[in-house]
């Protein structure tokens, strides 16, 4: 960061149109995805897909449709799963686009 003290201004609206193109990929797809600033995650609902527990279905995602994510039940202390997992989305546009393609699927 001392030899390009750019990179730091330049970085929320980086990660900003990361998370507007994977927003994008998703568009067609069955997730409600979530407002979300400040973070490398998108939180997305999955409801019209699934009744099944986040832990489940985010095995069952990577398993069948190659993509990862994230159950948020694991952040509650309670564990309360209110169906809401998170996507990172620090990636090429590349693996975005191709997430998107799959996710567009389930």
């Amino acid at each position: 960061m001392r030899a390009k003290p750019e990179f730091a201004d330049n970085l929320a609206a980086f990660y900003q149109a990361k998370r507007d193109f994977f927003r994008r990929q998703l568009e067609g797809s069955k997730f409600e995805l979530l407002p979300c600033a400040g973070t490398y995650f998108q939180l997305a609902t999955y409801g019209a897909i699934s009744d099944e527990p986040d832990t489940s279905f985010v095995q069952r995602l990577t398993r069948e449709f190659g993509v990862a994510a994230i159950p948020v039940s694991v952040f509650n202390p309670d564990g309360a799963d209110h169906r809401v997992i998170r996507f990172c989305f620090a990636k090429t546009e590349s693996t975005l686009a191709a997430a998107g393609e799959r996710l567009r699927k389930v």
